[in-house]
């Protein structure tokens, strides 16, 4: 599990991207919802959903990115997958 402040690690990735002038005014005052403070950065910015499994030699194994934040992977697909690895190890 791994918790990306700054989204330091979306960028290299690349799946960070820059709010439009729009969104961030959206944000700013329709959201009241600072982003750059919140993620400690000085740029609006978010990440694309996503979620990536990482074997301990630094292989993703499992990837899944989709910019509709409402689509999601499935939770049993992240265990059998883990569950696939820790078997593997064994």
């Amino acid at each position: 599990m791994l918790s990306d402040h700054g989204n330091a690690v979306a960028r290299q990735f690349g799946i960070a991207f820059r709010l439009p002038p729009d969104l961030k005014e959206l944000y700013q005052h329709g959201f009241k919802n600072d982003l750059a403070a919140r993620n400690g950065i000085t740029e609006y910015e978010l990440p694309i959903p996503a979620t990536f499994i990482i074997d301990r030699r630094g292989i993703i194994r499992l990837a899944f990115v989709d910019p509709d934040y409402t689509k999601r992977l499935e939770p049993a697909e992240v265990v059998r997958v883990v569950q696939g690895l820790a078997a593997a190890t064994n």
